[in-house]
């Protein structure tokens, strides 16, 4: 392919091909696995530990977050970009051959070693490419991107698990993935300028330990263990404990892996605890909606997977004309704001549904939850970016997806011991002794795998527990909209990260 002039629309739409190419792989992961869950699940007999089956790959992606942000910045995009995708393929490949949930959630360990690069490199590479000021257009072309994945993974995840396995949504994986890697070594010539470093590995490691400390913590309490055991304590103790070393490592290393003069910059500072908000939410919804909808209400796993797809589909449409009018306007503000007020909108709407809901009701549910992340999401990237010095927008932008995944990680954790513990709470209610008889592991099978005297009980049951974990959402999303309110207004540069000033 021959190379565009540096600068020129034709280099930036040809970069933008690699770009695009590497968002599908990484969207198409996240909405393809969740409608999977419950033949994971029953096949694996794992039902204790699914949480762990999600939380494992976002511990691993989002610790290397911030890792591969700041050796974008030192090695450039491309190569990093070689290196996730490849950690990424052979995680894949070992998620599909797992014979126990122990070596599913090893796998997804490593898959999400090098999922954590995809959408913080992509993301920094379009603003190497692009100003700020015309970002929201190609922020457009990255929706559709998403478009492609609300349609194909949620379905193809749902028709794989039933007319096939589980297993195939990884194998799925491996042919994108090289797809990924050759379009990116063909495509990607994102302008970089190599210079000394100096790799934070104590503030690597240290952040590592926090955040799996952390979640052990929120997973355990009240599930595995109650939340006043030396087990849950100690491990809450422990994540506190390398959280402040990582801390002071990063005041003291030379090139710290997340930077702490960052927090000084007020719009960095919304925005991260912003992407916690919807990160919470987001992966919350799409973990917790198919289990809904196959469990509680007895449907397929395509039908599950269905149910997210007004979710994505509006975050697609709504994104693209998001995008559309900050380019226009310049102004970025009244997004995050008017979508954190409808993803609150949507948790409420949530935590109305019951056993005998309608799908309308879960349409609207989630269809007003994707149009308040299409509004706040690429906003906060953008705010970010034009904020913050050329020189740290790869870490700049990497922070804000790590801030996502730890709270869609910690939400995942946390949920999951409410789930656990609400589940057993409500089956004993209704069941009384019968409840011996239900297999957890098989539960959200559906009717199939339950006594056909106990099912209507059993989901009701369920349906219960899982009103428990969307009520609990709201608060978060309702903290969400208060941080929007806070970010700040500035003027959008019209030079891309790459020009010189």
């Amino acid at each position: 392919m021959a190379a565009a002039a540096p600068g020129s629309r034709r280099s930036i739409l040809v970069a933008f091909t690699g770009i695009m190419v590497v968002i599908l792989l990484a969207a198409l992961d996240q909405t393809i696995v969740s409608t999977a869950l419950p033949g994971i699940v029953a096949d694996l007999r794992a039902f204790e530990d699914l949480s762990w089956i999600v939380t494992a790959y976002l511990v691993a992606s989002t610790v290397t977050i911030p890792i591969y942000g700041r050796l974008g910045d030192i090695h450039g995009r491309r190569r990093m970009f070689v290196v996730a995708i490849s950690i990424f393929v052979l995680g894949s490949l070992l998620c599909a051959v797992a014979q126990n949930v122990g070596q599913l959630v090893g796998a997804r360990v490593v898959q999400g070693l090098g999922a954590g690069g995809l959408l913080p490199l992509a993301q920094a590479a379009v603003a190497d490419l692009v100003p700020p000021r015309d970002r929201g257009r190609y922020q457009g072309l990255i929706s559709g991107t998403w478009a492609v994945a609300a349609v194909a993974g949620p379905l193809l995840g749902g028709a794989l698990t039933d007319s096939a396995s589980w297993r195939w949504i990884f194998w799925l994986n491996v042919p994108l993935s090289l797809l990924a890697l050759v379009v990116v070594l063909r495509t990607m010539r994102v302008p970089h300028v190599r210079r000394e470093h100096a790799v934070d590995v104590p503030g690597a490691v240290t952040l590592s330990i926090g955040v799996v400390c952390v979640l052990l913590a929120c997973s355990w309490g009240g599930s595995r263990y109650p939340w006043g055991s030396a087990e849950v304590l100690g491990a809450a103790a422990a994540g506190v404990v390398a959280l402040a070393a990582f801390v002071w490592i990063a005041r003291r290393a030379p090139e710290p892996l997340l930077p702490l003069t960052l927090f000084r910059n007020r719009v960095f500072a919304v925005s991260s605890l912003g992407s916690v908000s919807w990160g919470a939410i987001l992966f919350a919804v799409t973990v917790y909606v198919p289990l809904f909808v196959q469990g509680a209400q007895g449907s397929s796993a395509t039908t599950s997977g269905a149910a997210l797809m007004p979710l994505l589909l509006a975050w697609t449409a709504v994104g693209v004309v998001a995008g559309q009018v900050i380019a226009r306007t310049g102004r970025y503000r009244p997004f995050p704001i008017a979508g954190s007020a409808l993803a609150l909108a949507g948790t409420v709407l949530l935590a109305l549904l019951g056993r005998d809901s309608s799908a309308l009701g879960v349409v609207i549910a989630t269809g007003v939850m994707g149009a308040g992340m299409g509004m706040m999401v690429q906003a906060y990237i953008i705010a970010t970016q034009n904020a913050v010095e050329n020189a740290v927008v790869g870490t700049a932008t990497a922070a804000l997806q790590f801030f996502r995944s730890m709270g869609g990680s910690v939400a995942v954790a946390g949920l999951s011991a409410l789930l656990a513990a609400r589940l057993s709470t409500e089956l004993a209610d209704r069941l009384g002794r019968a409840a011996a008889r239900i297999d957890q592991d098989r539960l959200l099978e559906g009717g199939a795998a339950i006594p056909a005297d106990l099912v209507d009980g059993t989901q009701r049951a369920l349906a219960a527990s899982l009103h428990s974990v969307f009520l609990a959402l709201v608060p978060i999303a309702a903290l969400g909209l208060v941080v929007a309110l806070r970010l700040e207004e500035r003027p959008l540069r019209t030079r891309a990260a790459s020009e010189p000033a």
